[in-house]
């Protein structure tokens, strides 16, 4: 600073702002997880329903963080000051000098605004694909404006959590088990998506669009991951800025957010390789956010074989609870956000109290960990709970079946993700347009006794039923197609920033299947009862002849090639 006092610069001044530059910086970084949690979501849930993802991740951000701003940190404050923190002054943060004070006062608002977001945000992945998107948003008002500033006025706030020893360094409680329990409790309130679950309780897999998408997501989430980690166990510069600031614990921090984030992916490919034969790419992904979560309460105060076992165990318990919500409490979490964030989380804030995980110099009581995760997650299911539990007694928490069926893009936001699949003015309904642009007419002169080919087109989550509908029948060898058309479904209005146009052309799956020995009847009627819902848009099925077929394998011609 000698050279700071010869240039007549204020040394505080400088602390200042080089603290509060670091402080934008990491803020910044969280922020930036955003952008990694609509990447995930977008990826985990069908093609008719990712506008809707990704506005929901959008408006998360836009309406909460202004709630926030103009309520949530007031509540959070009056709430730490009832329960044993410091005193508190209402709505100071519209006063004008916390953004000149120190330099620093609005700029803290923000590091806490982005944690309290990533919280809310968790949320939307648990009820993908059938939520009415006002019922998503006056639920992100409640929990920007009460939910979560009560648990931060009770926690960081230093209201009775704090001041009973409850430690959480950098969420992993607060915002992430607090996310992910609410995220439960509203898939159970809202119900499972239509065929998630048959009439004996067994559970149709409804798989995501995009494995891409969701693993960009992950790897941004983890980028993001340091700026909560590391960001918040750093202060570059102390005092008068002779010295560097907390920077003692960064390496510890550094390395163990590293290792955790490893072993969570290797606990839940082990485990799913156990399980299944198989290492899944979407457990591995959500293993490695599992980890993450399982060590960020902690990661500042344990020793590194503890963040290999924290982690370890965060991303191994996440297939075997995924399949507990699923399987056994039959509730339809889409983005697996319990074990990713609730169960995680929950975990990672225990096991710190486990002796033999900390330095030595760090105490944690266990009786205010388990006290702090009961309160928080008591609170959280009672006020979510109670949210969502009025949107349903008014019958405004979920969207018709119609608009399920058709999906959440065109029928809350009127936008086609993927508007530039298939050609409206080429295909006429009852026909199809071959590769090389050829129309075919349908129907053809019937071939009795030969080769016959069996169209159906068919709404795409009714696949599985119609794969098992043709096994029963005898015709298991099928080409499945996604395609788009039109017939009596009609027409929606899509906007494109403000541009309306028409979507005259629905998402379809075409499934054809050749048949000689199987009745080519039985196999039509297999695929209509199968895909039958009795809405409009539930496709159309064609037998058409065929004059000939050739195996490549073996040479046989006709119907031995079938």
């Amino acid at each position: 600073m000698t050279a700071l006092a010869q240039a007549s610069l204020d040394p505080g001044a400088v602390v200042n702002a080089v603290n509060a530059v670091w402080v934008l910086t990491v803020t910044f970084l969280i922020f930036f997880m955003h952008a990694g949690f609509a990447m995930l979501e977008a990826g985990q849930v069908r093609s008719k329903n990712v506008a809707n993802q990704l506005t929901k991740n959008m408006l998360t951000w836009s309406v909460g963080v202004t709630v926030f701003f103009i309520l949530g940190v007031t509540v959070s404050e009056v709430v730490a000051g009832l329960t044993g923190g410091p005193s508190f002054t209402l709505f100071s943060v519209f006063d004008a000098s916390n953004a000149v004070a120190d330099g620093s006062g609005w700029v803290n608002w923000l590091f806490g605004a982005v944690f309290a977001m990533t919280a809310a945000t968790i949320v939307s992945g648990a009820v993908a694909g059938r939520m009415k998107l006002r019922a998503y948003v006056t639920y992100t008002i409640t929990l920007a404006a009460v939910i979560y500033p009560v648990v931060l006025g009770f926690t960081w706030g230093e209201g009775f959590l704090y001041q009973l020893g409850f430690t959480d360094f950098a969420g992993g409680m607060i915002v992430h088990g607090m996310g992910g329990l609410a995220g439960l409790t509203a898939a159970y309130i809202v119900g499972p998506r239509l065929d998630r679950y048959n009439t004996d309780g067994s559970v149709n897999v409804i798989p995501g669009h995009s494995v891409s998408f969701a693993v960009l997501g992950t790897l941004i989430l983890a980028f993001g991951w340091y700026g909560f980690n590391v960001g918040t166990a750093a202060t570059p510069l102390a005092g008068d800025g002779a010295a560097l600031g907390a920077f003692a614990g960064v390496g510890r921090v550094a390395l163990t957010t590293t290792l955790g984030m490893a072993a969570g992916a290797m606990g839940a490919g082990l485990v799913a390789l156990y399980r299944t034969g198989k290492v899944d790419t979407l457990y591995v992904a959500n293993g490695m956010l599992a980890g993450l979560v399982g060590i960020t309460s902690n990661t500042d105060i344990i020793v590194w074989p503890a963040a290999l076992l924290i982690g370890g165990l965060a991303g191994a318990q996440l297939p075997i609870v995924f399949s507990f919500v699923e399987k056994r409490l039959k509730i339809d979490d889409v983005c697996a956000v319990f074990p990713v964030h609730g169960s995680a989380g929950v975990l990672g804030t225990l096991l710190v109290a486990v002796p033999g995980m900390t330095v030595s110099s760090a105490t944690v009581d266990p009786v205010a960990q388990v006290t702090g995760v009961l309160v928080i997650g008591g609170w959280t299911v009672l006020a979510t709970a109670g949210v969502f539990g009025v949107f349903k007694l008014l019958g405004e928490i979920r969207v018709s079946r119609e608009h399920e069926l058709e999906g959440l893009d065109i029928s809350e936001h009127g936008v086609d993700t993927y508007p530039e699949f298939g050609k409206p003015e080429t295909v006429a309904d009852g026909g199809w347009v071959e590769s090389n642009g050829v129309v075919r007419p349908d129907g053809g002169n019937p071939n009795d006794g030969g080769i016959k080919l069996v169209m159906g087109f068919i709404r795409p989550d009714k696949l599985s039923d119609v794969k098992q509908g043709l096994a029963e029948v005898g015709a298991p060898s099928i080409t499945v197609t996604n395609v788009s058309g039109r017939g009596s479904q009609p027409a929606k209005t899509g906007q494109w920033r403000g541009e309306e146009y028409t979507v005259d052309l629905h998402q379809k799956v075409k499934v054809e299947c050749v048949v000689a020995d199987t009745p080519a009847d039985e196999v039509a009627a297999a695929i209509s009862d199968a895909a039958h819902t009795g809405e409009k848009g539930d496709g159309k099925v064609f037998i058409l002849p065929v004059e000939g077929a050739h195996q490549i394998r073996t040479g046989k011609t006709g119907t031995d090639a079938v």
